[in-house]
């Protein structure tokens, strides 16, 4: 049984490495899915020329510095939903999104954080995993991706999760790129069981 292509829009702030990821994934044929745009809040964001080279919309949206956080979200809204899409994925988008926004796409707003379940919500997660592995209060950290249902950080229903082993002597940097990778893997297995399984949202929302 074919699986109808999902409509995809995926929000960024920089590289867009996880774009590229999905992106990669949609031109296999392993995701069942078509990236329709891809918006970013900053205009250097390079995850915008990895869309323009796949012939994807690229749009920089800014936000005024007068505007308000709740009128800037009721304006991309409003913009991302012309391209009417299934899922709305945040790929490295570094801005918390209010209910003006979430309120127009319920339970279908994606999160990816390199962090585990209730663990270093908001900015910074992997060099604080760092942080806290060098002061002996933790062990691993990992990789989540999640729904976003309302305006709490980083702490919607689970999708998915794996976790990532820190070592001792390993560098910050190292220690990024494997978190890098697992992202790179979580994100479109994650949204491959979404598309393909149509139970599996559901028991995500029940469980929740």
């Amino acid at each position: 049984m074919n699986a109808r292509i999902a409509r995809l829009v995926v929000l960024i702030s920089g590289h867009g490495s996880n774009l590229q990821a999905i992106l990669d994934a949609c031109d296999a044929g392993t995701l069942p899915a078509r990236v329709v745009a891809v918006i970013s809040n900053r205009a250097e964001a390079f995850g915008l020329e990895r869309a323009r080279r796949a012939g994807v919309e690229a749009i920089y949206f800014p936000k005024p510095k007068e505007e308000d956080r709740q009128k800037y979200d009721q304006r991309l809204a409003a913009r991302v939903a012309i391209y009417q899409p299934d899922w709305v994925i945040l790929a490295g988008w570094m801005r918390i999104l209010s209910n003006e926004f979430l309120r127009r796409f319920p339970m279908r707003v994606i999160n990816l954080h390199p962090a585990l379940p209730g663990c270093f919500p908001g900015t910074n997660a992997i060099e604080r995993a760092y942080a806290a592995f060098r002061e002996r209060k933790i062990t691993r950290t990992g990789v989540m991706v999640h729904l976003v249902p309302d305006e709490g950080v980083d702490c919607g229903p689970v999708l998915g999760q794996v976790e990532v082993p820190l070592f001792e002597g390993e560098s910050l940097e190292n220690l990024e790129a494997r978190v890098h990778e697992v992202e790179h893997m979580l994100l479109v297995q994650t949204l491959r069981n979404i598309l393909l399984d149509p139970e599996f949202i559901k028991g995500v929302k029940k469980d929740a």
